[in-house]
């Protein structure tokens, strides 16, 4: 209920943030150049949004325990150990957490190089050898020194602004073409309209899916690469292997996952957000 509830609450700050600059511009969604800004403020909104509150909404909906002082010599070494990666990364130090899942698994979010968080998950503490878990900590400090956040989040916004778009220029073409062909010139109606804009929708949704999917898959492989420099490349390898014969990923929100070390299965390659960790570990050892 917490996270539905939470979802609800940034949906509605999304609404009320655009329809506010809409009002302020005095944009007609009539127009092309209307349609166009319209399409814009609400796909780049949400994206925006999201990526300001992905700290407050990680630590909401994943339950994090954030250390800020170490409480025994394991949560000491984790954030000596970030530290020493951020450092050598060229960051401010992240704030690091843990957080109570048996999967194997850790991400890193934050709205900025300098404000940004790495959290682990006890599964993977617990499961992995301290020269793996350090491996999994660099892939992630890797992900935040190459600014992946930001990146993802224009690259959601340009894609939903495609969407949003594309699919009420369709449906306005439809439309023009019932109406002509239609005695009382009509068209559609709103409620049909709105129905066309939404298969619509969902139909290009898939497609915009895939293009952040891909760009998601090349951002793994640039995180594994930064991961072999901060910690080495035998124990980056080391710790995709691990992974590899190591549980399925648990129920870790979407916008968590995508920067997680360890990616949720898909029998379709072109919707997953990590590459198959077979060809992660390909890629480091001929890198």
């Amino acid at each position: 209920m917490k996270r539905v509830f939470l979802l609800i609450v940034t949906n509605l700050a999304v609404l009320l943030v655009a329809s506010i600059v809409m009002s302020l511009l005095g944009v007609n969604t009539k127009t092309m150049g209307g349609l166009l800004v319209f399409a814009a403020i609400f796909g780049f909104s949400g994206s925006f949004i999201s990526l300001a509150m992905s700290k407050w909404m990680a630590k909401k909906t994943m339950g994090l325990m954030v250390i800020e002082h170490p409480q025994d010599g394991q949560q000491r070494w984790l954030v000596d150990t970030v530290a020493r990666q951020a450092q050598m990364a060229g960051i401010a130090m992240p704030e690091v957490a843990i957080y109570d899942s048996p999967e194997m698994n850790a991400f890193a979010t934050g709205p900025s190089k300098n404000n940004s968080l790495v959290a682990v998950s006890t599964g993977l503490l617990y499961g992995m050898s301290p020269d793996e878990v350090e491996a999994v900590l660099a892939h992630e400090v890797s992900h935040v020194a190459n600014g992946d956040m930001v990146t993802l989040t224009l690259i959601q916004g340009v894609v939903n602004t495609f969407v949003i778009f594309a699919a009420r220029v369709v449906a306005q073409a439809i439309d023009t073409f019932v109406s002509s062909n239609d005695e009382e010139g009509e068209g559609l109606g709103m409620f049909a309209y709105m129905a066309v804009v939404f298969v619509l929708d969902m139909l290009f949704g898939i497609l915009a899916s895939m293009i952040v999917a891909y760009f998601s898959r090349i951002r793994e492989y640039r995180a594994d690469e930064g991961g072999a420099r901060l910690a080495g490349k035998e124990k980056m390898i080391a710790a995709l292997e691990r992974l590899r014969y190591g549980p399925e990923t648990g129920a870790m929100p979407a916008s968590m996952s995508a920067f997680g070390i360890n990616g949720k299965r898909s029998m379709a390659e072109l919707l997953m957000s990590h590459p198959p960790l077979e060809k992660r570990i390909e890629s480091l050892r001929n890198h």
